[in-house]
Order: structure tokens, then C-alpha cells, then sequence
């Protein structure tokens, strides 16, 4: 049907002179622009509402569904988030979210980028145009993100270029590498340059460097850890996108920040999300249900999930019920709690026959094998003392970023050891992508293990494996099995595995259905206390450890990285 046919029935449904595609009856329908509530109905039209309000009521519909007194809503929009993070393929990923309410992902799939270079792009492309979610791809703008670490692909500003125009494409995915834009970079500059949508990541950043940094066209910003921060990005211009992720959770310290006066200037993001932590504390319907519970106005809140989010992301077509727009409605039976009951995506009602009907693309065979290195040895994980130049690296509860701590570790016979009373430990980070079998080596403090060793395929964002310990032969258990398995989380203690979960996509992601995915996980976090550790989520900590783009100091294959300096120990 051409565009003009289009209208014209979307007129006469509008004016109830032909049958409405469906009709969404007895709603109470808030609106994010004033916070009021009306009840009515709501009438759509293929995937455009096309009235709403109490005068729809008595209009015919071809399709009826009754609301019985829910609230109804624009879909949320999750305004930055990497799929790859949940785990989970794309079609088993929007059976998930869409539950949550969430109609729009905008997804940088940088992670399997790094791996698997535009291939990536394609596959998750090809995804999105059998999904019943909107899934936006921003086009990863960093792959790698540094020169400081050995990635398995590279994408040129070429190639960014000649994907632009293609469907389901919307704009360049986090610029990370911020140095490259201050020292304007000719490659980075490049890629900046094209007519572009582009995402920021910019922790910590200030000044005339973040000056610098939006001037060169970067629109909004997920990594703001401080109010302050925050407030001096959205004070020059910047979307400030409120992350809580499973492991970088900012939404506490930035809810001041969460009033009406600011809130066309903010959105949220999930980030890294993993399922465990959604079934726990809920995806985007559990910020909202936490900012309202903490006293912020629900119409700041809830702007924010939809019509401040697509205003942001440049999305005109959607973030408001009204006339015109996308049907991407969610009904929910407590204002509140954001309890969602239904999900309308597009003008479809979200239910099991609605994912029965895709078919989303099988997972290309290339992507199951991607762990290419020799076996770890005892003799690989000895840290000479003579060699050693650095830090300790921090963690911060609930942050990314991580803090330096010089202090003098147990040295004997020339080689230098974890310190359990200090609670530091061994760590490496191995390169996986056949390329030149590089080891990093150095310590960390905050995982709280007092024995075994626990690794990881998954390390932000090259995804060499990253893999900890309190004794050399737990650690090189715990990584030969997966270079074994291609892939995953394993946990080893006293020369015994006690949980593998496999991830074979890329060594990033499971082809596994997500309650498969979640018993699984679930087992490998149970089974990671044994070795004492701390951390709700040590997986998520470990794989943000070597990305060096985050102050204030990394792990890569090639070494100790002092990102607050950008250079090596």
C-alpha cells in the first residue's frame, strides 16, 4: 500500500468511518506530557494509532481487546544496551525485554564486533527485520575500542560508511576512543564525520576535553558514575542516559538528577544486563518502580522511559501516544510499581503466537568457534618480580571504574604472589583470537576469593579471556576449559570443576533458550561463592577489568594499562 492509500485509511479509522484495525478498550491513558489521566480507548491502524481518548469509545474495530481499567502507556525505549551482555540471541533477547515493557532497544553490538568484525553486524541485522521488537544497530565506532589490546577484527571508517544506509541501522554505537577525538585522530575523525547519529561514552571527562568531545557531534553519554558529572554533560547539551547495569549500577547516585524541570534531558539505559539480575530486581520497569519508590515524580520518571528517550535518540515517530505515532503500548496494572501486564509492539499484542510466527535466523557456524589459543601452563601464570611495574587494581562496588593501589606484594625466589590477607589475587588476561598468543599479567583486590580460580571468554570489549585466582593450577584449570569448550564462565577450586556455563556464540553468547540460560548462569554464580568470593556478579566484574577506556586502571593481553594516562606501566 503507498503512502497515500496509507493515510487515508489512517484518516477515516481515525474518524470511525472505516473499522479500526484494533481497538484498545477501557484504558486509563497517561499522558507523559502533563501526567493526567484519561480513560478511554485507543484505536490502531496497522502499526500507528490512529485515535485515542474517550472519544473512541463506541468505535467499531475489526480487533478488540479489553483493557479492563490498566494503565496504559508508550512502550519504554532502552536508549543504550549491547544484547550480547544478556547472553542470549535476539530472538530469545526480545521475549524477555518485551515482557518487561520494552518496545525500542537501541543496541550497539560492538561485543561480537570485536570478534567477528561487520559479520557481526549483519547477523544482528538480519535479526532485527524478523523481530517483533523495534531493534535499532548503532554501528560500533570502536572496534577496537584502543590500540592498547589485541581485538579479533577491525572496522574501518570505510566500512562504517557503507553500512549507514542499510535497514535497521541508526547511527554510530559508543565513541570510546575519546583521545582519538581530542588528538583528532584522522580515523576517528572520520568516522565523526559522516551525517550520523553518534553515542558517547565518556566517564569522568570534563572541561574544555568534554567541550571538545560534544563539539565534535556526540550526542549523549551512558557513563556518567557522578552527579556532578552528569550535571555538567546535560548543562552542555548532552543526553544524559541514567545507566544500571548488573554490574555499573548509577541510578542511586544519580536520582537527584531525576526531577520534571531535567527530565527532557535524561533516558535510561540497561547496558549489561544480565538475565539473573533482570528476574531479581526487573530490567527497565524495575528503575522506574526504584525512582518512583525513592520519591521521584512519576511523570519525570516515566518522560523518561518514553517521550524524553525518543526525543534524545532523534526518534520522532514514537515515545507518546498519539495520533500518528508507533503503536508501542504497554499496559500496566500499577503506576508505582510499573507492573507490566500487556505489551503492544508496532500494534501487535505481544504474546507466544506473536513469537511462534518469526523466524529469526539461525546463528551463522563461523560465529561457534571463536577461542584460538594453546593451552595455558603453570610456567605461563609466574609473575617475575624484575618484570613487574605497576599497581594493584581496585575495584569499586557498583562501578566500572576501578582504582590504583600501590603496595608491595609477597615476593620468593625471584617471582611475585597474591596476597589473601590484603585480598588481592592473580590475574590475567589471554589473547584468544589467534593472532599472537599474548598473556597480560598483574593483581586485583575486591573479589574477595580465598581459594580457587574463577574466567571468563567474555572481556569488554577485545573478549580475550580474563580469568583470576588465588593459586596458579586452579587458574590454568579454569582457562584451559575454555579454551577447551570455546568459551564461557567456569569455576574451578582444589583442582575440581564446580560449574561451567557454556557460551559458544563468539564465546560471548548462548544458542540455549533463556530459562536454559538462566538455570545455568544461576549455577555458575551459586557455585563461584564456594571459592568465598564477594561480588554478586563476579562474571560481570572480571570482563570489565580489561577495557581500558575506563579510568583508572586496566588489564589487557599487552599489559598493565594506566588509562588515566593512556599508556602502560
Amino acid at each position: 500500500m503507498n503512502t497515500t492509500a496509507k493515510l487515508k485509511k489512517l484518516v477515516a479509522q481515525a474518524m470511525g468511518v472505516e473499522k479500526a484495525d484494533l481497538a484498545i478498550r477501557n484504558v486509563k491513558i497517561f499522558h507523559v506530557t502533563d501526567g493526567s489521566v484519561e480513560e478511554g480507548d485507543i484505536l490502531v491502524c496497522g502499526n500507528v494509532i490512529a485515535s485515542l481518548g474517550t472519544c473512541c469509545r463506541g468505535l467499531a474495530a475489526k480487533t478488540e481487546f479489553d483493557g479492563k481499567g490498566l494503565y496504559a502507556l508508550p512502550g519504554f525505549i532502552d536508549a543504550h544496551s549491547h544484547i550480547e551482555s544478556s547472553m542470549l540471541c535476539p530472538g530469545e533477547y526480545e521475549k524477555w525485554v518485551l515482557s518487561h515493557g520494552i518496545t525500542t532497544g537501541v543496541c550497539d553490538p560492538h561485543e561480537l564486533a570485536n570478534v567477528f568484525g561487520t559479520a557481526a553486524w549483519d547477523y544482528f541485522i538480519d535479526c532485527a527485520d524478523h523481530m517483533v521488537m523495534d531493534l535499532l544497530i548503532r554501528l560500533s565506532s570502536c572496534v577496537p575500542a584502543t590500540a592498547l589490546e589485541t581485538s579479533g577484527a577491525e572496522i574501518s571508517s570505510g566500512e562504517i560508511s557503507s553500512y549507514l544506509r542499510k535497514k535497521h541501522v541508526s547511527g554510530l554505537g559508543e565513541m570510546m576512543n575519546v583521545v582519538g577525538v581530542l588528538l583528532r585522530d584522522e580515523e576517528v575523525i572520520n568516522k565523526l564525520s559522516f551525517d550520523a547519529y553518534v553515542d558517547g561514552h565518556a566517564p569522568l571527562v570534563s572541561g574544555n576535553y568534554l567541550n571538545a568531545y560534544i563539539a565534535a557531534g556526540v550526542k549523549n553519554c551512558h557513563e556518567s558514575s557522578l552527579l556532578e558529572e552528569a550535571l555538567e554533560k546535560m548543562r552542555r547539551g548532552m543526553g544524559v542516559l541514567v545507566r544500571e547495569g548488573s554490574t555499573a549500577r548509577n541510578l542511586d547516585e544519580l536520582l537527584p538528577l531525576i526531577t520534571l524541570k531535567n527530565s527532557p534531558f535524561l533516558a535510561f539505559s540497561t547496558d549489561d544486563r544480565n538475565p539473573v539480575d533482570v528476574r531479581e530486581r526487573g530490567h527497565m520497569d524495575g528503575m522506574i518502580a526504584h525512582c518512583i519508590e525513592k520519591g521521584a515524580d512519576p511523570l519525570a520518571v516515566y518522560r523518561m522511559a518514553t517521550w524524553s528517550a525518543a526525543t534524545i535518540l532523534e526518534l520522532p515517530d514514537r515515545g507518546i501516544l498519539s495520533p500518528g505515532k508507533r503503536a508501542d503500548i504497554v499496559l500496566l496494572s500499577s503506576l508505582e510499581k510499573c507492573r507490566v501486564e500487556h505489551t503492544f509492539a508496532g500494534g501487535k499484542h505481544v504474546e507466544k503466537a506473536l513469537f511462534d510466527s518469526r523466524r529469526i535466523p539461525p546463528v551463522p557456524p563461523s560465529f561457534l568457534k571463536s577461542v584460538k589459543r594453546p593451552m595455558v601452563t603453570l610456567e605461563d601464570l609466574a609473575v617475575r618480580s624484575s618484570d613487574w611495574r605497576g599497581d594493584v587494581i581496585g575495584l569499586i562496588p557498583g562501578n566500572l571504574i576501578t582504582k590504583k593501589i600501590p603496595c608491595a606484594l609477597p615476593e620468593k625466589d625471584g617471582f611475585l604472589y597474591g596476597d589473601p590477607e590484603k585480598d588481592i589475587q592473580k590475574l590475567f588476561v589471554l589473547e584468544r583470537h589467534g593472532k599472537n598468543g599474548n598473556i597480560g599479567k598483574g593483581f586485583v583486590q575486591g573479589f574477595g576469593m580465598r581459594s580457587g580460580a574463577i574466567a571468563s571468554s567474555v572481556g569488554h570489549d577485545s573478549h580475550n579471556l580474563c580469568v583470576t585466582g588465588t593459586n596458579d593450577e586452579d587458574i590454568a584449570m579454569a582457562a584451559n576449559l575454555l579454551i577447551r569448550e570455546g568459551g564461557g564462565f567456569s569455576v574451578v577450586k582444589e583442582g575440581k570443576v564446580l560449574a561451567f556455563h557454556p557460551l559458544p556464540l563468539g564465546g560471548l553468547m548462548s544458542i540455549a533458550p533463556l530459562e536454559e540460560v538462566l538455570s545455568s548462569f544461576e549455577n555458575v554464580l551459586e557455585k563461584a561463592k564456594e571459592t568465598s568470593c564477594a561480588l554478586e556478579d563476579p562474571f560481570m566484574a572480571l570482563a570489565f577489568l580489561p577495557l581500558p577506556v575506563i579510568p583508572a586502571i586496566k588489564l589487557t593481553d599487552k599489559g598493565l594499562v594506566d588509562v588515566e594516562n593512556f599508556r602502560f606501566y
